[in-house]
């Protein structure tokens, strides 16, 4: 669903063969695939959590050299753990791009942990390296807001983290600023959500891992059973769900 906002950020800051991109939270590697096949040399760098391991494992698959084309450079490599241990696996040299892909700014606290995650980063990079972050943008243009909202009201009320709440202008910005990083530039792109039905939609949201903790307060038929009812309103009548959303992403420089 983030293929838009993806195609746009390499567009812009023109990634191609010679850029050494390292892309953090990487998740199942669609984003690092993209850039590859533009002939950037792609360092992945995820959890390697039990919930992530899944999406690692793809994300290692999508890489192998057979799979995406004869323009895209060898070498892309996926490694579990912290920038650090990017750090001591062989590499070209520092990188000249990252990216922090994975959208904050719809659920409290999802941004907790990232300024640090950039802030090792930051060694790794050139100097007035590029560093991408991505955001949901204002409510009212993200129709899937409303379904996160819907849904994660079964959370565990005494937690805050994991609740929907709207995002914020300057989202992106104070995890820049924690990371020490200094803004140069943004943009809006539409990322529309579609799925061929309700069954196919619930799957796909339940795969984010953004109702993780309502299904852990309530149980998965609860959840299901929620978050079918929410996304009614955005049924075609051909059966297809269509919900038109806009993310933001932000531009910072290293130090």
């Amino acid at each position: 669903m983030l293929v838009p906002l993806y195609e746009a950020v390499h567009r812009r800051l023109d990634i191609s063969t010679g850029t050494r991109l390292l892309g953090l939270g990487c998740g199942s590697g669609l984003a690092l695939l993209m850039a590859a096949s533009r002939g950037a040399a792609v360092t992945g760098v995820d959890t390697g959590s039990p919930g992530r391991r899944a999406l690692t494992a793809l994300a290692r698959e999508r890489l192998q050299p057979e799979a995406w084309g004869r323009r895209a450079r060898a070498g892309a490599r996926i490694v579990e753990g912290t920038p650090e241990d990017a750090a001591r696996a062989p590499s070209e040299g520092l990188y000249d791009l990252v990216t922090a892909f994975e959208p904050i700014g719809c659920l409290a606290g999802d941004s907790e942990g990232l300024g640090d995650l950039l802030a090792s980063a930051t060694p790794l990079a050139e100097r007035g390296t590029p560093v991408v972050l991505a955001g949901w943008g204002p409510p009212e243009r993200c129709t899937t807001s409303t379904v996160l909202r819907v849904a994660t009201k079964l959370a565990d009320p005494l937690r805050s983290a994991g609740s929907w709440r709207p995002a914020l202008r300057d989202d992106l910005e104070e995890v820049a600023q924690r990371a020490g990083l200094k803004p140069d530039g943004s943009g809006r792109v539409a990322c529309p959500f579609g799925y061929a039905n309700v069954d196919n939609a619930v799957r796909g949201l339940l795969s984010t891992g953004l109702f993780d903790a309502a299904i852990r307060a309530t149980d998965q038929a609860q959840v299901d059973k929620e978050l079918t009812e929410a996304l009614h309103p955005h049924r075609r009548r051909d059966g297809t769900v269509w919900m038109p959303n806009v993310f933001r992403y932000l531009i910072a420089r290293t130090p």
